[in-house]
């Protein structure tokens, strides 16, 4: 399997670095984050190593194969996604590798999931998550959950990633299912 992450200039940046690592268990991860994306996880003590099956692609690099619709992808993943991304991708811009490769998804109909960080809403910010979904996009904020028994902080996001992790098709147990035995 082939899998796209893109992280973007957005609190959260762990989010998409977890993604990876479980989706790297499946196949192979390309990678791409901006500049800004790497400030934030400086800030947020993230670390942005990663291992050998994560293809890391410059923002710049719009050659990269991902940016093709022949070089097939089973699923492309934004997270965090800035609002500034989503609204650059909603309006069919690519001006990087990341709004590429979701424009590329949605031209080819395959997932994109989107991870927009950012509250409160505004306006613009509903019609650009509206446009989205109607071209095929997946717009899945990191809401907290409570129902599954959080204890920390990781089995909060561990949520998120397997919400995520579904709607792409991978299997996972992350949480544990609605009726499942604690």
């Amino acid at each position: 399997m082939d899998f796209f992450v893109g992280i973007t200039g957005a609190s959260g940046v762990r989010l998409g670095v977890r993604l990876v690592e479980e989706l790297s268990c499946w196949g192979t991860v390309h990678l791409s984050f901006t500049s800004r994306a790497r400030s934030i996880a400086e800030g947020e003590g993230v670390d942005l190593a990663f291992p050998d099956q994560v293809k890391v692609w410059s923002p710049e690099a719009l050659d990269a194969p991902v940016s093709s619709g022949s070089f097939r992808l089973d699923g492309t993943v934004i997270v965090p996604c800035s609002m500034g991304t989503l609204g650059r991708v909603a309006g069919g811009v690519s001006s990087n590798l990341i709004e590429r490769a979701a424009d590329v998804a949605l031209k080819e109909g395959w997932p994109l999931i989107l991870v927009p960080r950012e509250t409160p809403l505004n306006l613009v910010h509903l019609e650009n998550m509206v446009r989205l979904a109607r071209a095929g996009a997946v717009i899945m904020p990191p809401v907290l959950t409570y129902y599954h028994g959080p204890r920390c902080i990781e089995d909060m996001e561990a949520f998120i990633l397997g919400k995520i992790l579904d709607r792409l098709g991978v299997t996972h147990t992350l949480f544990g299912r609605w009726g499942d035995e604690p």
